[in-house]
């Protein structure tokens, strides 16, 4: 199960991936193994991963994709968020530039 974030969900009792089921309210979700019963709450509200610190910024970060030849094109854009203790460059780039941040890999053709 994605939890939105790009990351996977994983049951911390017995490891299961697929048979977890979630309920929203507000910005918690409360996930229920159904292989083992295990209940836990998960907060959406978004987080530093280094430093842990939820004064994080909106970014959006762009899904590229070739859309003639070589030529890349954005297809799509991912919310992110950028903490300002860790990320300080990276965020004052963005927030200079106001473009969307480039993706970690870019796109490429697989060989035939």
């Amino acid at each position: 199960m994605s939890d939105g974030t790009g990351s996977d969900l994983v049951c911390a009792n017995c490891g299961e991936e697929e048979q977890l089921l979630g309920q929203r309210d507000g910005d918690i979700i409360t996930i229920t193994c159904e292989s083992c019963g295990l209940v836990w709450d998960r907060d959406l509200t978004p987080s530093c991963p280094t430093c842990g610190s939820d004064d994080v910024r909106p970014a959006f970060k762009a899904i590229l994709d070739k859309s003639r030849g070589t030529q890349l094109s954005i297809q799509s854009m991912r919310l992110i968020y950028l903490c300002p203790t860790c990320q300080p460059e990276l965020l004052h780039n963005y927030l200079q530039s106001n473009v969307p941040l480039p993706p970690d890999e870019l796109p490429v053709n697989p060989r035939d």
